[in-house]
């Protein structure tokens, strides 16, 4: 599962380098940028998240619910915006808030991953 994860934060720092760029220049105003360090932000953290569970700092489980939500809501979020700048229409009624919602939720299950761990200590 590692590998994948791993893939998938270079597929978020890559559509988040795109996406900072296509803010800046191609559509500025239209949130593109947001969603771009959205993805930046989240990708760096998977790679840091893969890093702390393989360190046991945190329980792989939940350590993995954490990662899957990071690159789900975040890419979800930043879909949404990217249709919305380019197609003209959301992705789907309130894509970007349950991407929000997702990460919120993951950033809580990874303090849970965290304080499940310590108590293993």
């Amino acid at each position: 599962m590692d590998p994948i994860l791993i893939a998938l934060a270079g597929v978020m720092g890559a559509a988040g380098v795109t996406l900072t760029a296509a803010g800046a220049h191609g559509k500025p105003g239209v949130g593109l940028d947001s969603a771009g360090f959205l993805l930046l932000i989240h990708a760096a953290a998977v790679l840091g998240g893969v890093a702390l569970a393989r360190q046991g700092l945190v329980i792989r489980p939940l350590g993995l619910v954490t990662l899957c939500g990071f690159v789900l809501g975040a890419g979800l979020f930043a879909a949404d915006v990217s249709a919305r700048a380019y197609v003209g229409s959301r992705l789907f009624p309130f894509a970007a808030p349950a991407g929000g919602l997702i990460l919120i939720a993951s950033w809580l299950v990874l303090v849970a991953a965290a304080l499940a761990s310590s108590r293993g200590a």
